[in-house]
């Protein structure tokens, strides 16, 4: 499968490639048909590390080699991404999953269920690739190891919350060439085959999942994986799903409000929005440690709001509140801190709840979770200068709200 002697020198450590500023855009131009922040973020993530490996594997083989990289059909691809994280390769006679992840510091391989219990999905290799994505010249993918389907389905921890199969990092193979001398043995676990549907459930089921406003259609609690994996890997379905997923997020997203946050520099605030103390106790330590930096920001106007946020059945009607603290700055420039908390009359944040920075062209720029026993959560301090757009959106499980904000001078 891969020539074990060139492979050694990019393997004795773990085996980073380089991404250019080019593959950075192609990668963006191929996420613009996805229409939602998750599909688009996740296409984008896919493309790049989909596009570093092949071109890796190219310096390596040569024309008279019988190793060739086989993908999945482009047309296929969107359906795919759109839906789940990871891109499968057929390297005769073994099947690859690259499932990339942006992190710091990537402590775990995280497999959708998908890539391992559907038969037309599963593979016998699983490559962590950790993505940074900084400037242009500082932007690399990091193939961490990998493990094999028997591994992932005999020792990985499944979370039945996340559908995920996951394993530590620390029980990977790091070098690539091991996969030379394991090829002979079989990789796979046995699974059982996925039940077919009948087309009227299954129509069903699409226009069920086709809502843009279910955040993520693979973890809809209603409905069993079984039922999901076999609307996934009936190819027709599955572009079905997308294309009304698709079509239906244009409309919603078109609609979202937009509030325009120089409108509280001069004490003009949208309904909904309220002072902070009406929705938290502001007497509390816990508010007090959430600001007790907040003046060393302070340069000009300074203006606090507050919005409950329901995310209805999934928290037994329980809500968040949704804090934006504004500092007018220089050269036309508005410093802005994000915070989550618990409502009035509650002390943690349900576990679990995503807080997401969003830019105007969808890309997700910071993204939170909450885990047990958290006070409140907060986004890094950003600017945003004049004529900017951005969404904060609030999620949890398959749920989500988001809130459109810009900063622009009131039109006359």
């Amino acid at each position: 499968m891969f020539d074990s002697h060139q492979l050694e020198r990019a393997t004795f450590n773990q085996l980073r490639l380089e991404v250019s500023a080019a593959e950075k855009q192609l990668a963006w131009q191929e996420s613009e048909k996805h229409f939602s922040t998750l599909s688009r973020y996740n296409a984008y993530l896919n493309s790049l590390c989909l596009h570093s490996f092949l071109h890796y594997l190219q310096q390596w083989f040569d024309e008279e080699s019988t190793y060739h990289p086989i993908v999945p059909n482009k047309e296929n691809l969107p359906s795919i991404w759109g839906l789940i994280n990871g891109t499968a390769i057929l390297l005769s006679p073994k099947r690859i999953i690259l499932i990339p992840k942006e992190t710091i510091n990537l402590e775990e391989l995280c497999v959708p269920q998908e890539w391992v219990d559907i038969p037309k999905f599963a593979g016998d290799y699983y490559l962590a690739i950790q993505v940074h994505l900084g400037m242009d010249d500082e932007s690399w993918l990091e193939v961490c190891g990998f493990t094999t389907h028997r591994q992932l389905k005999y020792e990985g921890q499944y979370n039945e919350k996340d559908r995920t199969y996951s394993i530590a990092v620390e029980k990977l193979v790091v070098n690539l060439t091991v996969m030379e001398v394991m090829q002979e043995l079989e990789m796979r676990a046995e699974i059982a085959g996925i039940p077919v549907l009948p087309e009227a459930e299954a129509q069903e089921l699409l226009q069920l999942l086709g809502n843009p406003s279910i955040y993520s259609p693979r973890l809809q609690v209603n409905v069993p994986f079984e039922k999901w994996a076999s609307l996934l890997e009936n190819d027709k379905w599955r572009q079905q799903l997308y294309q009304q997923r698709v079509g239906s997020s244009v409309i919603s997203r078109n609609a979202t409000p937009v509030t325009n946050l120089l409108n509280w520099l001069q004490n003009n605030f949208e309904a909904g929005w309220e002072s902070v103390s009406t929705i938290l106790n502001t007497e509390s330590k816990n508010f007090a440690f959430a600001f007790r930096q907040r003046d060393t920001h302070v340069t000009g106007i300074f203006v606090e709001r507050i919005k409950l946020i329901d995310l209805g059945m999934q928290l037994g009607n329980q809500s968040v509140a949704l804090l934006l603290a504004l500092t007018q700055e220089q050269e036309q420039k508005v410093g802005i801190k994000v915070q989550l908390h618990p409502a009035k009359g509650q002390i943690y944040l349900p576990k679990n709840v995503r807080l997401t920075l969003i830019s105007s062209s969808g890309t997700v720029i910071q993204e939170l979770e909450s885990r047990s026993q958290d006070n409140f959560i907060q986004l890094p301090r950003f600017t945003c200068p004049t004529g900017k757009r951005f969404s904060i959106q609030v999620a949890i499980n398959d749920f989500s709200i988001t809130e459109g904000f810009a900063i622009e001078p009131q039109s006359l």
